[in-house]
């Protein structure tokens, strides 16, 4: 799996991004956040969005490896925190979802989903658009609203950007996100095709 992931190009562009009809917009600025703005009450009671920064580069890479780990365990996804780092700027916004549980502390909370957003331009049209690269609830606390809520959040960000549509790429076996994407309005636009070479 690791050869078949690193192949020349970005793994996370590759999974997340169909090159074929996109292609991102990435800024090389410096890692700080103007802060997005933040729906309120989107979120399932006991549970509050806020805005990540600068210094929430582990923990998401350590989403990010959640999430790949969760497809094909036992592989080392190391190679992740360069996608980290080649996207990761003020103009790609990201949201962490917390436990609002009273008895715990805010300093000793722990987000239990993500959202990261990114822009990509429609090859054939030319539209800058926003992009999905990674929405990630937790297991334990799935089937409670929080990828809708999420989802939501992703959809307001691009609209007050004056985008006119919004991307994700999903894996066909994720069966779930495919679910939940379509039931939101999501179509299949293209699809990304490989071919293992021996």
């Amino acid at each position: 799996m690791t050869s078949r992931l690193q192949n020349g190009y970005n793994t996370f562009s590759k999974c997340l991004c169909n090159f074929e009809r996109h292609q991102f917009v990435c800024c090389h600025t410096p890692l700080w956040f103007q802060t997005p703005r933040v729906v309120s009450g989107s979120l399932p009671p006991g549970y509050r969005l806020y805005p990540g920064s600068n210094l929430d580069r582990a923990l998401l890479l350590k989403f990010m490896q959640q999430t790949y780990e969760e497809m094909e365990s036992g592989e080392s996804y190391s190679h992740l925190a360069l996608t980290v780092d080649q996207y990761l700027s003020q103009e790609t916004p990201l949201w962490w979802v917390e436990v609002t549980e009273t008895g715990i502390s805010r300093g000793h909370r722990q987000p239990v989903a993500c959202l990261w957003m990114g822009t990509a331009i429609d090859q054939l049209r030319g539209n800058r658009h926003a992009h999905i690269f990674l929405l990630y609830v937790v297991p334990e606390h799935r089937r409670r609203g929080l990828g809708t809520a999420l989802m939501r959040q992703a959809e307001e960000w691009a609209k007050s950007r004056g985008d006119r549509q919004i991307g994700l790429q999903v894996f066909q076996s994720n069966q779930a996100a495919v679910n939940l994407y379509q039931n939101l309005g999501y179509q299949t636009q293209s699809l990304w095709m490989v071919k293992p070479l021996r």
